[in-house]
């Protein structure tokens, strides 16, 4: 079980704030279901994210949805639900990234 696993086991689902959900579909045409996906599947990069993390604790997630969009994801929690505060096609530097950890994780496979 990675950290992200460990980190969402006690979580029971999402909750969206619709402006959020309307930002992201409007600048980025990410829909909330792909951006719970990037959650869920495997691998995925996640890491705190300090230096937004100024009211509350926020975490910084890359991975793919279901149809192969990679995608960037900024969440935190609210009790035992995921809020997802922002959702975005990933950088190219942000790709690269992933793309070693994915190839690490095929190659472990």
């Amino acid at each position: 079980m990675g950290v992200l696993d460990e980190f969402l086991a006690g979580l029971e689902g999402f909750e969206w704030d619709a402006g959020n959900s309307d930002k992201n579909w409007r600048n980025h045409q990410v829909r909330q279901a792909e951006a719970e996906q990037v959650l869920l599947n495997r691998p995925v990069v996640f890491a705190p994210d300090a230096k937004h993390s100024r009211a509350e604790a926020r975490f910084f997630t890359l991975g793919r949805t279901d149809g192969g969009r990679y995608l960037a994801i900024v969440f935190t929690t609210r009790g035992t639900r995921v809020r997802v505060i922002s959702a975005r096609p990933m950088s190219r530097a942000e790709r690269r990234a992933y793309g070693q950890v994915e190839a690490k994780s095929q190659a472990d496979s």
